[in-house]
């Protein structure tokens, strides 16, 4: 098996499953508790937050653990729309984001509250601008995306954070695309809310968090025991809360080398179709990109008729988020981009991750050099 969908998961490091093990056997403790084996657990909980704090430039108060990014996206909406209520009922974000913040967002529409989305140029980028020009006196919080899980485009979120902040709006950045592939430092960029999550960085799937800038105002929607500062009720996961910590740290040791070898690979990968193949085309090429996503579209072919061959081959690739593959429209972000329907819908993900090789990517050439001439003559896409 050859596996390309990193965006969607990551196979789990075999030094952050050592780290784990302890507290899924004999360190099994509820960190609440006061006996030495709860309070093992509560010092194990601690130090990941410390850890975690230090690789995002923040403090470990403004860290609060949770079942992984979704939920922290809907803690960071939610939180401080009921938070802020009596300021304003209005929210910004962009058409592009993942579904986490899109459908929180709409859900908050329907409770009263009112959504911009701010939209993207042909290359996937939000202007800093135009997300100014959206805020209003009583909008409570700018949400966009530091980088796009389908097309890897890297949005200025220092610059969006900057303006929020002039406007006296709070600023929300869905990093769990960009956390482990480009530098994040939550001091640098000037965010008042971040999230991340373990498994896209080699991490236990079920294990999330979420920076909050002191001061920031946040009323959590999940009401319960006085866990995570009173931020987040329930009972820690400590093993993958341990297991996040550990898998950022490991990913942060590299993130350098790694980010160059990974783009060398996808530069392969999109030269040699674009050399070898017509009507290919890829999506976000003309911005700033995590170095290991390439999001493909080939003209007159059904992208998940691509994926099914691949999957014939041995070969892992995704049509767009995983969160969404079930779903038959095209995808969202590349209509946003301006993408003609028929040519979305042949949209094929590749995703890179440490164990992607050069030959991997020949192989993968190889299958679609094949692959695609041949769909195109039986798709009914023609």
């Amino acid at each position: 098996m050859i596996y390309f969908d990193y965006n969607a998961t990551t196979p789990l490091h075999e030094d952050v499953l050592e780290a784990m093990v302890p507290f899924l056997t004999l360190r099994f403790g509820n960190p609440s508790s006061y006996y030495q084996l709860g309070r093992d657990a509560r010092q194990a909980l601690e130090q990941a937050r410390r850890d975690v704090a230090v690789c995002l430039g923040a403090q470990p108060d403004e860290i609060v653990f949770t079942g992984g990014g979704t939920e922290a996206d809907n803690l960071a909406l939610r939180g401080v729309a009921h938070a802020l209520r009596e300021k304003g009922r209005h929210i910004v974000t962009s058409a592009v984001e993942h579904h986490a913040v899109l459908r929180t967002a709409e859900a908050l529409q329907a409770d009263g509250l009112d959504v911009t989305c701010v939209g993207v140029d042909a290359s996937g980028c939000v202007d800093p601008d135009q997300v100014g020009r959206c805020i209003r006196p009583d909008t409570v919080l700018v949400s966009i995306m530091a980088a796009n899980n389908e097309t890897g485009v890297i949005q200025p979120i220092r610059e969006i954070a900057a303006v929020a902040h002039a406007a006296g709006t709070l600023c929300h950045t869905d990093a769990v695309q960009a956390v482990g592939k480009v530098p994040v430092d939550v001091g640098d960029w000037g965010v008042d809310l971040l999230t991340l999550t373990a498994h896209k960085i080699y991490g236990p799937k079920g294990s999330g968090a979420l920076y909050i800038k002191r001061g920031t105002p946040l009323l959590s929607p999940i009401t319960g025991g006085h866990h995570e500062q009173s931020r987040r009720a329930g009972t820690e996961n400590v093993a993958g809360i341990v297991g996040l910590s550990a898998a950022l740290r490991i990913v942060l040791e590299s993130l350098e080398t790694e980010g160059r070898r990974l783009e060398v690979l996808r530069q392969r990968l999109e030269d040699a179709l674009g050399a070898q193949l017509d009507g290919v085309h890829v999506h976000g090429a003309g911005a700033s990109r995590v170095p290991n996503t390439s999001n493909l579209s080939f003209a007159r072919v059904d992208g998940e008729a691509v994926i099914l061959d691949l999957d014939l081959h041995g070969i892992c690739a995704a049509t767009g988020s995983a969160c969404t593959t079930h779903e038959p429209e095209p995808s969202h972000v590349l209509l946003a981009m301006g993408v003609e329907p028929r040519l979305a819908q042949g949209a094929v993900r590749i995703s890179l991750g440490k164990d992607s090789t050069a030959s991997d990517v020949d192989r993968l050439v190889g299958v679609l050099l094949d692959s695609v001439p041949r769909l195109r003559r039986i798709s009914s896409f023609a």
